[in-house]
């Protein structure tokens, strides 16, 4: 069965390791057989930005050069930029109406977001009410699966609220609902061990991290600090090291072995750093060769996201019309 995907980042700094196992690997193994759109969500990337809105536009190439280097391709994935799709910000005004401001500040993943951010009463309007772009983003490509990690569930159930209620008050359905895809690594923890890891944070291995920030960011972390000898027994949960190797050693058994030899006393920090070291190393070096190679050609990176741009415009202003159609406001349409 083939998928219809939406996607996205806000360019808002360069990705890294979280983002990578938390939906980048997952969308290069789904345009395969699916139908993908990846959006460069910069109006959203604003609504906390908007006072520095260089920040956004500065990264914007930075995040196609990104996708194109961990094997997104632009044949098979849309590529797309969310400022230069008027029918986006048309949709969300539409079912701005369909939503109360009480449910927006009740949606779970805003709240921890407001919090997290410490807007208080300075909090942007355009915040606020950005989980119904999203909904207008998914619903444009008439997405039925979209990636995403667990925190961001309610989310998506705000999308699948606002399609019910407009589809009931026209009387038909018009708009889809849409599915999680959920990765099996939703979350990585930061280096700092505080929370996921994270742009806003600092708390990040970049895509574009060179080889000595990569060695000194693995030679950093914690592991147990109740394991003081080696010959101690150590615990695993909650050791860094342990979970980014879950995330990124191919070798699940040799994983487990560890584990068990961890436990059981024996085992040194510093060589499971080196073989986290090894498996990061491995998979960050080509990443970063392609990077650094896209980067140099500015003008190639902007004619692939102008060209799926192109195909995204056509894809939203055709879900635009049905909806000003189901609305009763297409009266300029031509019959």
């Amino acid at each position: 069965m083939s998928y219809t995907i939406l996607t996205g980042d806000r360019p808002t700094g360069s990705l890294h390791l979280g983002h990578y196992v938390g939906s980048l690997r997952q969308r290069v193994e789904l345009q395969q057989h699916h139908q993908q759109t990846v959006l460069v969500a910069d109006l959203q990337g604003l609504t906390d930005n908007g006072n520095n809105p260089q920040k956004i536009s500065t990264n914007v190439l930075n995040l196609v050069a990104d996708y194109l280097a961990v094997g997104i391709c632009p044949q098979k994935t849309t590529i797309c930029l969310q400022s230069a799709l008027p029918a986006l910000a048309e949709l969300t005004m539409y079912y701005l109406n369909l939503v109360s401001v009480a449910r927006l500040e009740r949606n779970p993943t805003v709240k921890s977001e407001i919090m997290e951010k410490d807007f208080s009463r300075s909090l942007p309007a355009g915040f606020l009410v950005y989980p119904v772009s999203q909904a207008a983003d998914i619903t444009a490509f008439g997405a039925t699966h979209v990636p995403v990690g667990d925190d961001q569930l309610p989310m998506l159930e705000q999308t699948n609220e606002i399609v019910r209620r407009f589809n009931h008050i026209v009387g038909r359905q018009v708009l889809t609902e849409c599915q999680p895809l959920l990765s099996n690594v939703s979350r990585l923890p930061g280096l700092d061990g505080q929370g996921k890891m994270s742009k806003s944070r600092g708390n990040t291995i970049t895509l574009g991290a060179d080889a000595d920030q990569v060695h000194k960011a693995v030679m950093s972390m914690f592991t147990d600090p109740g394991h003081l000898n080696i010959n101690d027994p150590g615990q695993v949960e909650g050791n860094m090291v342990f979970t980014y190797l879950d995330a990124f050693c191919e070798d699940a058994a040799l994983v487990a072995d560890l584990k068990a030899h961890y436990r059981r006393g024996g085992l040194g920090d510093m060589k499971i750093k080196r073989l986290l070291e090894d498996c990061l190393q491995s998979l960050l070096e080509p990443i970063r060769t392609r990077r650094t190679q896209y980067l140099a050609d500015k003008g190639e990176l902007l004619r692939i996201l102008r060209q799926g741009t192109q195909r995204a415009d056509q894809v939203s202003r055709q879900t635009l019309g049905q909806v000003k159609a189901a609305l009763g406001l297409d009266f300029f349409t031509l019959k």
